[in-house]
Formats: structure tokens, sequence, C-alpha cells
């Protein structure tokens, strides 16, 4: 009965707060029992909600049954959920849109699911964190980057991604690679990236940029080793000194790590999916010294129950602070996966909630 939601309610005290919300994102990840009453219940039961100090936790349901308790007939939980079945139907219905060679429309896929164009929208995006539409010109850009890197023609490749035009191609291809298409099957060939890097309390720091803005902000362990990440990225760009004005954008990102309240001004150059670019937005919009949930997250991009999602989108994130994906937290406060460690993650959360930005221990250990 476990779930990849699991790993969300891992404790009892996220559980209990699932409870409390009757959370159907839960459904699968474990059940609960009272013990007053004998029987077990999926975490979004209709049923009263009881006393924490009559509830019991189980992963699964042979574990609650083997502990005496019953499962409650009005939500069944020993039999596939609805939940469940919503789920996988909109999983197929994701295989068929990454399958198909053209793009199908709402009627199309409404009509393959056996729901109405309303209905079929409304829960595909409330599961996947994205409309139809917007998931398919997900898969068309993931079939141009591979076709592309694969050595493919321009042309052949944005047929067979499913563009049924040049035109509609090109108008957004520069947002989708961050250069003309030409140049991402080159390798960034032409393109010219300017980087530095710089000693900060969390490191090394490597600063990048195209004529857009900043493309990377990365941290790492070593300079040999950003640098070698970096041209993996654009094995073919010409990579060439700083500039005065780029050294300004350095000198302000350097700025922004040690003081975080000062703020970022400066343009960036992100590419990334729709559902990812909602994510990181919203991530902007977080103040110095706070944190919020990745179900917070989810809530405040209209799509709560995409909360894994949200975490896949922070891990994607290729901006370290700029886009301040580290003051993204568990729901009970305890810290989760960072891209660049979890140390560098409570360093810099621990710097910004601290007066005047004051050095503090977990900082100065990353650096000795």
């Amino acid at each position: 009965m476990q779930s990849a939601t699991g790993e969300l309610f891992s404790t009892d005290e996220l559980r209990w707060e699932a409870l409390a919300n009757r959370d159907r994102q839960a459904d699968g990840a474990f059940v609960y029992a009272v013990k007053t009453t004998g029987v077990y219940c999926r975490p979004a039961c209709s049923s009263r909600l009881p006393s924490r100090h009559n509830v019991y936790f189980f992963q699964t349901c042979s574990e609650a049954e083997q502990a005496g308790f019953r499962p409650c007939k009005r939500c069944q939980p020993n039999t596939t959920s609805p939940r469940a079945e919503q789920v996988q139907l909109i999983a197929k219905i994701c295989k068929k849109i990454e399958a198909s060679e053209i793009s199908l429309s709402l009627s199309e896929l409404a009509a393959v699911a056996g729901l109405s164009q309303y209905h079929f929208q409304r829960l595909f995006k409330e599961i996947v964190g994205v409309t139809p539409k917007a998931y398919g010109i997900a898969q068309r850009q993931k079939r141009v980057r591979d076709g592309l890197q694969q050595g493919r023609s321009v042309t052949q490749t944005l047929y067979d991604a499913g563009f049924g035009t040049n035109s509609h191609f090109y108008e957004g291809a520069i947002d989708m690679l961050g250069m003309v298409p030409s140049q991402y099957k080159a390798g960034a060939a032409d393109v010219e990236i300017q980087f530095a890097i710089e000693r900060s309390f969390l490191g090394w720091v490597l600063v990048a940029a195209t004529e857009k803005g900043i493309c990377a902000i990365d941290f790492g362990d070593t300079p040999k080793a950003l640098t070698e990440q970096l041209q993996s990225r654009f094995p073919n760009a010409q990579i060439r000194e700083s500039d005065a004005i780029f050294s300004g954008w350095v000198a302000q990102v350097m700025a922004l790590i040690e003081t975080p309240d000062r703020g970022l001004d400066l343009p960036l150059d992100v590419q990334g999916t729709a559902f990812q670019q909602r994510v990181w937005k919203a991530l902007q919009t977080i103040p110095p010294g706070t944190t919020v949930s990745y179900t917070e997250v989810a809530q405040q991009i209209d799509s709560p129950t995409a909360v894994r999602a949200v975490a896949t989108a922070c891990a994607a994130n290729k901006l370290a602070v700029a886009i301040p994906c580290h003051r993204v937290v568990r729901s009970n406060g305890e810290l989760s996966g960072y891209r660049w460690g979890v140390e560098r993650k409570r360093a810099l959360l621990d710097r910004e909630s601290s007066p005047n930005n004051d050095r503090n221990p977990h900082a100065l250990r990353l650096v000795e």
C-alpha cells in the first residue's frame, strides 16, 4: 500500500496533520486506526475526526489488521481508492500524450478518459499540476532538446516533436532552449558565456551569464569541479573573460549570498517547463529569514496536490540563492534535500534568520 507520497508523511506529526486536513494526497501513504472504535480508515475518510490520543498510524492495511483493527465500511481502506483510480487514469493519459507524435486536443483526451472536458481538465491539473495543454507543450519541448542533442536537423526535430509550423516553433524557441535551435544543436556553439568563481562562506561559487542574463549560480567544493560542470552543460560555448558589466553582476550575486536581505535586481536567463517557471516565480516571493513548506508553495500556485512536483522543480533549480529554493522545507519544519547539500541549506537559513546576518557555526564549517 505504500505509495510514492509515503515520504511526505513519514512521521506521526505529518500524518496527523494530513488526517486533520483530510488530505487526499495522503491516501495510500498510511492508514489510521481509532482504539475506541476498533476501526481503521483512510486519511481522507469522511467520518468524524477522532481525538489525537485515540489514534494509531499504520503504513499498511495488513499491519492495522494484525494489530486487531477492522476496515471502515465507509471508506473501505482495504480496497482500491477512488483517488488511486483517478491517479492511474491520469497517468495513462500522460503516457498517451508522451507517446503521441501530434498534439492531442482536450476533447480527444477527455474522450479517452471517459470524462467531460471540464471535469477532465480540472482533474488533470489537480493531479499533475499543469493543464493537459501545458503538459503536452513540455513533452514537445523535451523531444526538441533530445532530438537536437542527438544531431537531427532542426526541421526534422520540430516536426517529430509535434510542432505543426516553423513559425509556431521559432516563436518560443529561445525561451525553450535559451538560444536559437542551431546553437543548441551545436552544443551552444557561438553562444558567449562569461563566468567567474569566487570564495564565499559556503565555499566556492560559480556565477555564469549569457547575453540574456545570469544562467547559473552554483556552489562547489573546488573551482575545477564547478568549471567542468559548466562546460558539460554548454560544451561548445565560447567562454570568455568577464567584462566590467558582468563583474558588477558577480559582485551583486556575492553580496546577495553574504547579505540576503539586500535582494537581487539582475536579469535571469532561466529555462524550464511551464510548471517549473510557476514554482520558481513563487519561490522568489519568499522573504529572507522565512521558510514555507512544499505544500504551501503548491497551494500558492493553485496546484494543492502537486507537492511532489513542487519538490522536483526545486531540485531542478540551477540558480542558487537568486531563486531561493533553500527556503522551502518540510511541513514539520525539517530540512529536506538541497541541490548543493543540506549543510549549505542550513547555513543559508541560519544566516538569514540571525541578527545582521552574522556568521554562524554551520557556515564556518563549510570553509574550514
